[in-house]
């Protein structure tokens, strides 16, 4: 049997838990920049006349209207958080596929004869007490079975969030109550192709012809049939892979001519996607600058550019790759201009293990593996950018404005974090 966990409104529950007074109430995530709302927990979808993806400017009297709580993007928390689920789904299984940010596979095949309802609802009820966030629970033998099993707790006010697939009963009610666009894997083309064969609800299409699925649908759609018919065919992916491109581009919180404030900001980026590229294992051989002016101003002129920098060796140190970023900026910024954004981009990743060292690379002892693991150290113990490169000091009242659109990360150690929910 397969577990589906996925957590109800994910960002705006990450808020949440840090704003209990928020419980209940209208709450909704902004995309980078403050753009639009890329999410809205249950009560503010309840509001119709709020729209997803709506440009802000042009609701936010709505929103205030409303009472609706709204929040800069923090992918930083967000991250942090979908590790703490993910570490308590490992207490169920070893085998936990991360399948995105907010939902997780989690393999219950070991667990033989159990009662997968009592087992769903510790599962439910340990990630909202080690974590805060609310999930959702669907089990079944296979893996799209079980989402349509998620999506169906969810929609069933008296499922209180979970449902099990422990018998052809079941299965066959789930399907029957489940349009076809509901289909995990079923998207738009193949949903009206369904539909004009009058096939309306999942199990309709469960019960076609399979060599018509096959024919019409290709191998994919085999798959998928098959998989609601309790045949698995779609195996968990534990695994992940690693990137093969790391990189950030933010806005600055107001528009910059100093290139001492533009030099910091780029420093704090990579610092950043260097932590990433640590944490898969990764050295990277190439970086991209990148800086723009806002093109969609009326009043400013205009300018971007971008310059691509191929590393002498290969590397994850913080240190080297800003000394060489900090040189492509140099490069690439004029004055007189209005800055909006600069962005970095490690590229042609290779693993640590596998890299080809130059034999005439003479690293600076400050680029040594031992100073960076030192760093991520300190900052594992002390909380994230406690020790940084010069070049991200807190030189001026400035450097607070120009991370205005972040909001606070908010997170702790996980043995700090309090137990939510007694």
């Amino acid at each position: 049997m397969i577990a589906l966990v996925d957590c109800n409104s994910f960002y705006a529950s990450c808020e949440q838990v840090f704003r209990p007074d928020l419980i209940n109430k209208p709450v909704v995530v902004l995309s980078n920049n403050d753009g639009c709302i890329i999410a809205a927990n249950k009560q503010a979808k309840a509001l119709a006349e709020i729209p997803m993806f709506q440009p802000v400017f042009k609701i936010k009297k709505l929103l205030d209207d409303n009472n609706v709580s709204y929040f800069s993007s923090n992918y930083t928390l967000y991250s942090d958080m979908s590790r703490r689920v993910m570490d308590t789904l490992m207490m169920f299984s070893p085998r936990v596929e991360e399948y995105s940010i907010d939902e997780s596979f989690v393999d219950l095949s070991s667990m033989h004869n159990a009662n997968y309802d009592t087992i769903a609802h510790t599962i439910k009820n340990t990630v909202e007490k080690n974590t805060g966030i609310p999930v959702g629970v669907g089990i079944a033998k296979t893996k799209s079975l079980s989402k349509l099993a998620n999506k169906y707790a969810k929609k069933i006010a008296a499922n209180n969030n979970v449902y099990v697939v422990d018998t052809e009963q079941k299965r066959q009610y789930l399907l029957k109550n489940l349009k076809v666009k509901d289909i995990w894997g079923i998207g738009k083309k193949h949903a009206i192709l369904l539909q004009d064969k009058n096939v309306n609800t999942a199990l309709d299409f469960a019960n076609m012809p399979v060599a018509w699925v096959r024919k019409e649908m290709t191998v994919i759609g085999e798959r998928l049939w098959r998989e609601l018919n309790n045949v698995p065919c779609l195996e968990l992916e534990t695994v992940t892979n690693a990137k093969k491109g790391i990189g950030t581009a933010k806005s600055f919180g107001f528009k910059l001519t100093e290139y001492s404030l533009i030099e910091e900001a780029c420093s704090f980026y990579v610092a950043e996607v260097s932590d990433l590229l640590r944490q898969q294992q990764s050295l990277a051989s190439q970086i991209e600058i990148s800086l723009e002016t806002n093109q969609h101003s009326a009043i400013d002129k205009q300018y971007r550019n971008k310059i691509i920098l191929n590393l002498d060796t290969p590397t994850d140190s913080t240190i080297k790759l800003t000394k060489e970023a900090l040189k492509g900026l140099q490069q690439i910024f004029k004055p007189g201009y209005r800055y909006k954004k600069v962005g970095v981009n490690l590229a042609h990743l290779v693993h640590k293990n596998e890299v080809q060292t130059n034999l005439f690379y003479n690293p600076h002892k400050s680029e040594s593996d031992a100073i960076t693991k030192l760093m991520d150290n300190l900052n594992g113990k002390y909380g994230k950018n406690k020790i940084k490169t010069a070049t991200v000091g807190n030189r001026s009242k400035e450097w607070a404005l120009i991370k205005e659109h972040r909001s606070p990360r908010f997170t702790t150690q996980w043995g700090e974090l309090l137990t939510i929910g007694g």
